[in-house]
């Protein structure tokens, strides 16, 4: 039995699914349907590839189906992270993986007052201090976050390293892209910088009713 038509006629066939696939990934404006599509894509021109022994189309599909898997892996593994990090401890280190880190030194300043904002900072070791109003940063404390979020994006304090330790850094634009690439991202870091906006709130109305309390007149 002649099987060349037959060949021929699936390779036709998957090669119009393939580029149906190809086309659907260039509508998609977010990253998680965008991967699923690709790995579809991908998963067809192995299939059509095979039976014309095609090897070298093979051999590229497969590494792009691996990688297309790896990065929706990732993302899904973000999303799961935010929204376990936004209902439990508020903690960020989903964003471990998207930070560059840097060494610091004692006296070292990361940033000025009024000085352009443009990343934030994960501290993993060491003592960092928030000079204008005296706060000392705990590990695992996240900083400079809210200025991506403020009109002017600008410091509002100044932070120095007491004690040399290690930081990571994000970019703000590293931030935008992860957004572009998955809004559920955007939605669940909005939550997290309000509720940390809140808890810094709270830490100023203790500090300033214990402030009062000290000024108060003691009771002849």
């Amino acid at each position: 039995m002649d099987t060349s038509h037959l060949i021929q006629h699936a390779g036709t066939a998957g090669t119009l699914f393939a580029s149906i696939f190809v086309i659907a990934t260039t509508t998609m404006r977010t990253m998680i349907p965008l991967r699923v599509f690709g790995i579809l894509a991908n998963i067809v021109l192995i299939i059509i590839a095979i039976p014309i022994h095609n090897y070298l189309v093979i051999l590229v599909q497969v590494v792009m189906l691996l990688v297309n898997s790896y990065r929706l892996h990732q993302m899904l593994q973000l999303v799961r992270d935010v929204r376990k990090s936004v209902n439990s401890d508020l903690s960020m280190e989903w964003l471990k993986p998207f930070m560059t880190e840097r060494k610091c030194s004692a006296g070292e300043v990361l940033f000025y007052k009024d000085e352009k904002a443009d990343s934030m900072f994960y501290i993993v070791s060491g003592r960092f201090r928030l000079v204008e109003s005296g706060i000392e940063l705990p590990v695992g404390a996240i900083v400079g976050e809210l200025g991506m979020l403020s009109p002017s994006n600008v410091r509002t304090q100044t932070l120095e390293c007491v004690e040399g330790g290690v930081i990571l850094s994000v970019s703000y634009d590293q931030v935008e892209q992860l957004y572009v690439q998955n809004p559920a991202f955007g939605f669940y870091f909005l939550r997290l910088a309000s509720a940390r906006l809140f808890q810094n709130i709270d830490t100023l109305e203790q500090r300033l009713a214990q402030q009062v309390t000290a000024v108060e007149p003691k009771p002849a």
